[in-house]
């Protein structure tokens, strides 16, 4: 490995997959299992995975891993992850998964936040393995998760109590490490021959875009690379980018801010606030806006205001904010490398409900869909 490359990890639903093939041999064989192969599905490769204990308990079998997102800034760093595995007489289907103790609920539904990339890598391992006739319930526990959920902004996505097993792919890239957008910009090249790709923050917006039906290869991860990234794909020639993230987020850019990490440049209320007041919001309703909490406390406090009065405010202000991001972007890439690129927005809620698309973020989207 040379000196300056970074080395990739797995996500949590590999770790919960693996944890759960472990417990399925145990319940089978007797047998503890050192470790154990693990189909990602996505991408298509089978990689070997550690266990760090096996045991029977009552009627079923309890499995243990722990995290290894690589060689990226990840809380979840070193986490155990425990799959209970149990064996049933039911109707229906062969497995059900369920979520434990650590596993985020929905806040919407109170269903455990087991996103369809886990849900398919559990039911794609365990059911070739499954004896003919057998069914079994699968249980993802994650011990640390509700304190580990304390310092992540999954509230802010509708997810309590816990972590989400979230992700639409089994490899975990160091998005947060030193050289990332080194990485970023070498997976932009590979797919400068596309008229058109979409930027996704994190892992929200790739789900969301992938349910929308947006070509999967035309995705781009950026985290918080905005502007680099955009720069780097005018410099490539792409004719166009639809930027497809959480409102939250992307409202920087209509704040001017390109680098989105909130330990770099915050300004998400004065920047609601100030287009708010622009579009001739009350001062009352102003003042609320620039005390709110958080971005989605802000726009729940708008969306409240317009069911009272009958009023307009959401889609005036977020309309306003997503022109001005496209805007803004186009002037920013202009500035840094003299060259054209077209760029819509689509901004979206905590509970991935699309709020605003932006006049050209509308066009590409239907482009894309």
């Amino acid at each position: 490995m040379n000196p300056g490359q970074l080395l990739s990890g797995y996500t949590l639903p590999v770790f919960a997959c693996a944890a759960a093939i472990a417990a399925l041999h145990w319940l089978h064989k007797k047998q503890v299992m050192t470790s154990v192969d693990v189909n990602l599905i996505y991408p298509a490769e089978i990689v070997e995975i550690p266990i760090e204990q096996v045991s029977g308990i009552h009627q079923g079998a309890l499995a243990i891993t722990r995290s290894d997102p690589g060689d990226n800034l990840d809380l979840t760093r070193n986490t155990p992850i425990w799959a209970l595995v149990e064996q049933c007489d039911r109707e229906g289907q062969a497995i059900a998964i369920r979520g434990g103790e650590g596993i985020g609920k929905l806040s919407t539904t109170g269903e455990a936040a087991i996103y369809s990339y886990a849900q398919q890598l559990l039911q794609e391992n365990l059911t070739q393995l499954l004896q003919p006739g057998e069914k079994i319930t699968v249980t993802i526990i994650l011990p640390e998760g509700k304190q580990l959920a304390e310092r992540t902004s999954n509230a802010a996505f509708g997810v309590v109590e816990g972590l989400s097993l979230l992700g639409t792919t089994g490899i975990a890239q160091p998005l947060s490490a030193p050289g990332q957008l080194e990485a970023f910009r070498e997976e932009l090249q590979t797919k400068r021959h596309f008229d058109c790709l979409v930027f996704c923050i994190g892992e929200n917006g790739l789900d969301l875009a992938t349910r929308l039906g947006i070509d999967t290869h035309r995705l781009v991860k950026t985290a918080n690379w905005l502007g680099p990234l955009l720069v780097e794909a005018a410099v490539q020639q792409v004719a166009a980018i639809l930027l497809f993230g959480y409102h939250g987020k992307l409202m920087k850019l209509a704040g001017g801010i390109f680098h989105t990490h909130h330990h770099l440049a915050d300004g998400r209320r004065e920047i609601l606030t100030a287009y708010a007041a622009n579009v001739g919001l009350p001062t009352p309703v102003l003042q609320t806006l620039f005390t709110s909490s958080t971005a989605e406390a802000a726009l729940k406090y708008l969306r409240e205001v317009d069911i009272q009065e009958g009023s307009n405010w959401v889609n005036l202000v977020y309309g306003a904010i997503a022109h001005s991001i496209d805007q803004r972007a186009q002037e920013y890439i202009f500035k840094q490398c003299t060259r054209q690129l077209q760029v819509g927005s689509v901004l979206f809620d905590r509970d991935r409900q699309i709020i605003v698309k932006s006049e050209i973020g509308s066009t590409l989207l239907t482009h894309l869909c």
